[in-house]
């Protein structure tokens, strides 16, 4: 082999070397353009919603531990079907005033020793909770039926106060639907919490109060108050033919004290009722 022929050699063994130690390593990157640049600062914000969300969650865990999981997929639920018609802001503080609500009625029972399911929302009738265990007497279930609106009033004007004195339209009109919705619910005819209330006065006055809610019916044509009446005249029917021994026999004191509450309440939520109206 001549020397010629072995450097030509070396030459060859040296470029294969050099081409094994280019292909091992990292390949240069491009400099990023500007829709890169984008890119990244996309995939960054999304991370960082991302990490936000995942500690949100242990709040949202925290929340179904107190109102159980049923208030609160009902709750989302009914936000979502009411945001669709008024928008997320409007229908979040709607269902949480409700909430206010059916927190009055929830204390009330724990108070009475009445134990009670978790708060229930179906979508454009509102929440209910059911009780699993039965009052003492009419007073009893009065008190627990007045419980609801009296807390939720206290929240709606304490809503429309606030939208009225910072001048919040939103709050406005939160608080004076609240106004109203507490408000026809003490309609005196079962099962609203009116009709419950009315439980506790005299029989004749049974009769009264379903003629008041035909005149609401009149006034409001509302279907779903329809369905109200319909229920609770059956309901009438029932506690007039069946009436438990006792339970409708309360001290004269008892009575007058239901009704000057709830002639309160009601009153308060009319004289109440022009304050915002005209921002909802």
């Amino acid at each position: 082999m001549t020397e010629s022929s072995e450097q030509e050699r070396r030459a060859r063994e040296l470029e294969h070397l050099r081409a094994v130690y280019d292909s091992l390593q990292s390949p240069q990157r491009p400099r990023p353009t500007g829709r890169d640049r984008a890119k990244l600062a996309w995939g960054g914000a999304i991370g960082a919603a991302l990490v936000f969300l995942a500690g949100k969650f242990k709040l949202l865990g925290l929340l179904a531990g107190v109102l159980k999981l049923k208030t609160l997929a009902t709750m989302l639920l009914s936000i979502g079907v009411y945001a669709i018609e008024w928008g997320f802001p409007f229908a979040l503080g709607f269902v949480l005033l409700i909430l206010v609500h059916e927190l009055g009625h929830a204390l009330a029972l724990k108070k009475e020793g009445i134990p009670a399911g978790a708060p229930v929302f179906i979508p454009f009738v509102g929440a209910f909770i059911a009780m699993r265990g039965h009052p003492r007497d009419a007073y009893v279930e009065a008190r627990v039926a007045m419980a609801g609106p009296v807390l939720g009033s206290l929240g709606a004007w304490a809503v429309l106060g606030a939208g009225l004195a910072l001048e919040q339209p939103l709050l406005a009109a939160l608080g004076h639907t609240a106004v109203l919705i507490n408000l026809i619910n003490l309609v005196p005819v079962p099962p609203l919490d009116g009709g419950r209330i009315a439980g506790a006065f005299t029989r004749p006055y049974w009769v009264v109060g379903y003629a008041v809610g035909v005149v609401a019916l009149l006034v409001t044509q509302s279907p779903l108050l329809l369905i109200v009446l319909v229920v609770g005249l059956w309901t009438l029917f029932q506690r007039w033919r069946h009436p438990v021994p006792g339970y409708d026999a309360l001290p004269p004191g008892r009575r007058l004290a239901v009704a000057l509450g709830y002639a309160a309440l009601v009153a308060a939520l009319i004289a109440t009722l022009p304050l915002g109206a005209s921002q909802s």
